[in-house]
């Protein structure tokens, strides 16, 4: 009686092993999806934080430029504007504020910005002591 019980054959054991495995390929392929969405979000901000650098840079070179860190009006509500602008090869940034304050010889430039979807702002401060 138990060779009897050995000798049958084990259906359905095939389909088993490939729902098992599908469900394993699956698991791994939405984990990729989740890590290029990540990669895509710290590349997003990678190249506003490198905007927010080339716009400060700007401002401080003017300020090297004058030899103060004093700058016109105008120059800073221009700058402030491009900071702002968002349009197609304008440089801007999303939601960007720019702003510096000056003590003696001493610049603080603040940039803030705040990327679509973004749950915080991200701000980017450069200090610049001219001789």
């Amino acid at each position: 009686m138990t060779s009897a019980l050995r000798s049958r054959p084990q259906k359905g054991m095939a389909l088993i092993e490939v729902l098992v495995s599908i469900l394993i390929f699956s698991v791994g392929i939405l984990g990729l999806i989740g890590l290029q969405s990540r990669a895509i979000q710290l590349s997003g901000d990678a190249e506003d934080r490198n905007r927010a650098a080339l716009l400060a840079n700007e401002l401080i070179s003017e300020m090297w430029l004058r030899r103060t860190p004093s700058l016109p009006a105008e120059f800073k509500t221009a700058w402030r504007a491009k900071v702002a602008d968002m349009g197609p090869n304008k440089g801007g940034l999303p939601n960007g504020d720019g702003n510096y304050q000056v003590t003696g010889r001493q610049a603080d430039v603040t940039i803030t910005w705040q990327s679509p979807g973004a749950a915080a702002q991200s701000k980017l401060t450069t200090r610049v002591v001219l001789p």
